[in-house]
């Protein structure tokens, strides 16, 4: 009970916290009881900061309810118009989910939020779920192993590997044709995609934006975008490969792209040589997809990427 005190009692006075704790259910449950009580105090002090509130009624019938939360009852009323919010729309949840991890300070996860099994994994790795058999993930075949989004179950993994490199992949089309070649026997190497989050498949403002994604972390994952970045490296097409793409491959810039490149632009976490790759891409108005290097040959892909590695061309 002390231990809980002390956590709610650092939470409600340090609202300076720019970061979002994993905290097991008590915890989460003592701050989620500070922040109601904080809420409603306000809501009934002399002076309230909060003004204008459709949804309150400072009428004496209503005492009770603060009464009830200032006391040991269970029961809360909730607005007819809150209760039937709709949820539906993906933008909705997480603008609410982002909303509660800033005011309780916990990261989704102890929130018990999960995300769907979406990515998915291959090369010199076994994994080892508990009282589960060890699995190769270079025998997964072209679809790859999927990963959980569990994060309880990930941390109970028990992994081997001598890999050097984790290639990170876009498109899952890309991603099972490198599984298929076996690009991790010849540089010792995991594959994992998002399927659909890019920084090797793409040479374009969107690729981009979504590299640095791992690279900073999201302004959607808020105070938790910090725990999942990583220092990723920018492997695939740039301006020195160009002259690898035939012209005809190339696709013009849209409204969106150039948008895009300019917010990134302007970002100050940006670093040099991503700006001047954005700076040749907007100046030609084109953009290349990492497909075109088919154009070679189906084999040219893995070639490029085991040459890259070699070489230390990365950014």
């Amino acid at each position: 009970m002390g231990d809980l005190c002390k956590s709610s009692l650092i939470f409600f006075s340090d609202q300076l916290l720019c970061y979002a704790d994993i905290l097991p259910p008590p915890q989460v449950r003592a701050r989620i009881e500070v922040a109601v009580l904080n809420f409603i105090k306000i809501l009934n002090s002399s002076t309230p900061e909060i003004s204008d509130f459709s949804l309150i009624n400072r009428r004496s019938s209503n005492s009770r309810v603060s009464r009830s939360l200032l006391t040991d009852a269970s029961w809360i009323f909730l607005s007819h118009s809150f209760c039937t919010r709709s949820l539906m729309r993906a933008n909705t949840a997480q603008a609410f989910v982002r909303d509660v991890v800033a005011l309780l300070r916990c990261s989704r996860f102890s929130l018990g939020i999960m995300a769907s099994d979406r990515g998915a994994i291959a090369g010199r790795l076994f994994l080892q779920e508990p009282g589960q058999e060890v699995v190769d993930c270079s025998t997964c075949g072209s679809s790859g192993y999927a990963i959980s989004g569990d994060l309880n179950l990930l941390e109970k993994l028990v992994m081997k590997t001598d890999a050097h490199y984790i290639i990170v992949v876009e498109k899952h089309a890309i991603f099972q044709r490198l599984a298929e070649d076996c690009v991790y026997n010849q540089i010792p190497s995991i594959l994992i995609t998002a399927k659909g989050y890019p920084d090797i498949a793409t040479r374009n403002p969107a690729g981009l934006a979504i590299l640095c994604t791992f690279k900073y972390g999201s302004v959607g994952m808020g105070l938790e975008a910090y725990r999942y970045a990583c220092n990723v490296k920018w492997l695939g097409l740039r301006k020195d490969d160009l002259e690898l793409i035939p012209e005809q491959s190339f696709i013009p810039l849209k409204p969106r792209d150039l948008q895009i490149a300019k917010s990134l632009v302007s970002s100050e976490i940006l670093q040099d040589n991503y700006k001047e790759e954005l700076a040749v891409m907007v100046q030609s108005g084109k953009r290349a997809e990492i497909e075109a290097l088919y154009f070679h040959g189906y084999n040219f892909l893995v070639k490029y990427i085991a040459k890259k590695i070699v070489q230390a061309n990365y950014i």
